[in-house]
């Protein structure tokens, strides 16, 4: 892996990711030294690097979507891979503060109120892929959490099935539950391939998995969301 520029403050992780304090776990483990010696903004880039090397999604020249990208190591990971042929479109309600090359945007704001549109326009056109390391605030309360969890998997799908090119690829976290089996039943009509992963960067506690859908079919995607929107 190429490293990125070193900076020296310190980050706090956002929605979608994982560096806040916490007492069931050690927050500076191996891989949060990792990052830093390598200049990432934080230890989740190894979740990503990990399912790069597993699949090999990422390749130079593509345009991508990283869902809740702040505090910025996946965007900073993808930008390598893409260079200066690609283009990566970041979005996450908090800032991203890491340098960042020209060809990354970053966009401030809530992913369930932004336009796909606004999103394929700010990338010149469908993206190859969308990343999303969302995560709901938790409560604690498990069943409530994997709700959040999966209101956001679908909210990434409904700008999945209005902005990512056919043959592309849909990469999400959500925590693991009773609802997942659907959740990639669906997948799988819109997509030729589905995976779960579990990157070993993810914290031993956890429950999040990573859903991996390759060969996206963007007629299918558009026909899971209709379903959806009329079961409600």
């Amino acid at each position: 892996m190429n490293r990125p520029r070193r900076h020296n403050r310190s980050r706090r992780g956002s929605e979608g990711r994982d560096e806040k304090k916490s007492g069931g776990y050690r927050r500076h483990d191996g891989f949060f030294r990792r990052a830093r010696d390598q200049g990432f903004a934080a230890r989740s880039v190894f979740k990503l690097e990990e399912i790069q090397q597993r699949v090999e999604l990422l390749r130079q020249g593509q345009r991508l979507l990283d869902l809740g990208c702040a505090p910025g190591s996946w965007l900073q990971l993808a930008a390598q891979i893409v260079g200066r042929g690609g283009r990566v479109i970041g979005v996450d309600v908090d800032p991203v503060e890491v340098p960042l090359p020209p060809w990354v945007t970053v966009l401030r704001g809530d992913v369930a109120a932004i336009e796909p549109g606004q999103l394929v326009a700010a990338a010149g056109g469908r993206f190859d892929g969308l990343l999303s390391d969302l995560a709901p605030h938790t409560s604690g309360v498990r069943h409530a959490d994997q709700a959040r969890s999966l209101a956001l998997v679908e909210r990434a799908l409904e700008i999945a099935a209005a902005a990512v090119a056919d043959g592309g690829f849909f990469v999400a976290k959500i925590f693991d539950g009773g609802d997942v089996p659907a959740l990639i039943a669906r997948l799988r009509l819109a997509a030729r391939e589905v995976r779960t992963l579990r990157p070993r960067a993810t914290r031993s506690h956890s429950k999040e998995i990573y859903l991996v859908a390759t060969g996206w079919r963007t007629s299918a995607g558009m026909a899971q969301i209709d379903c959806r929107s009329a079961q409600k």
